[in-house]
């Protein structure tokens, strides 16, 4: 159910904002493009919200695509459920087909980087049918992820900060000392020189602040451990997907790109040699023309 209520925001764009009702919950959505263009939706990951995709949306939506980024449950201007259980993937899936029901479609083209990918791949398994085709950036199956992390060390090792955000209070304040020093870092250490400006850090740092935004934040970490999703016929993914992966990210291993493709009907991978986990701000019209002609292909 839509709501006219107008965003609240300190920082001027030239999209269309407004807020939906979705079951009990209420989100903000960003959108642009013609209005009759093919549904594309956008699924950000942690610690960004909507403004994770701002590149690529004008690129989508000159396209001609109708292009919609919602702040997911728990970021920025959505509301945030209190407790770890309410941000399983099964329910993370259901807002997506909720919002793809609130876009009056059938199926969308379906975008997810970093935890938006790991929703998008739940969406898949779980609601093959709303989704045409789908890519997913930097993150690997939720099965994939998790046999990793049971099994390999190395990447155990690399995701250690999973662990860490499972205690309570403490990664929290961790992450909001120093005017959200480490909570920056986390972009600037990572991707390449340049990619983040001041002004990029001060738009994230305003969505961090706001109430209850960091704790909703982390328990999507910990509801991953804790509260795994429900069983499933099967975890297939039957849904036309790309996987995009910067091959430079220290977090997530490329080893484990191949086992989801293997766990895909229809896959195949784009591997940007040069790019970093945050692909998406350090190439962002190559990564924006590569979804382009995913999409776009027959």
């Amino acid at each position: 159910m839509s709501d006219d209520s107008p965003a609240v925001q300190s920082f001027d764009d030239p999209f269309e904002h407004r807020f939906v009702t979705l079951g009990d919950l209420r989100f903000h959505l960003v959108e642009t493009g013609p209005r009759d263009g093919k549904p594309v939706l956008l699924l950000h990951g942690f610690p960004e919200y909507w403004w994770g995709w701002h590149h690529q949306m004008p690129q989508l939506a000159a396209a001609g695509y109708r292009v919609t980024a919602p702040d997911l449950r728990g970021y920025n201007l959505s509301d945030k459920p209190r407790g770890a259980k309410s941000y399983g993937l099964d329910a993370l899936a259901e807002d997506t087909v909720r919002l793809i029901d609130e876009l009056g479609a059938d199926e969308v083209l379906l975008a997810g980087h970093d935890w938006g990918g790991a929703v998008a791949w739940w969406t898949a398994v779980r609601f093959p049918e709303r989704i045409e085709k789908m890519i997913v950036m930097n993150v690997p199956h939720p099965v994939v992820m998790r046999r990793f992390l049971l099994r390999n060390r190395a990447q155990r090792k690399k995701s250690w900060y999973m662990f860490f955000f499972q205690l309570p209070w403490l990664p929290e304040w961790a992450l909001r000392r120093r005017n959200w020093h480490w909570a920056t870092k986390s972009f600037n250490a990572i991707a390449l020189p340049g990619t983040f400006s001041d002004a990029d850090l001060d738009r994230y740092r305003e969505a961090w602040r706001r109430p209850r935004a960091i704790n909703s934040m982390l328990n999507w970490y910990r509801a991953a451990l804790r509260q795994p999703p429900g069983r499933v016929p099967s975890v297939r993914v039957t849904v036309p997907t790309t996987v995009f992966w910067g091959m430079q990210d220290p977090a997530l291993s490329s080893d484990m790109v191949e086992p989801c493709l293997a766990l895909c009907d229809d896959g195949q991978a784009v591997e940007f040699e040069r790019l970093t986990h945050w692909l998406l701000h350090e190439a962002p019209e190559e990564v924006g023309q590569a979804m382009i002609d995913v999409f776009a292909a027959g």
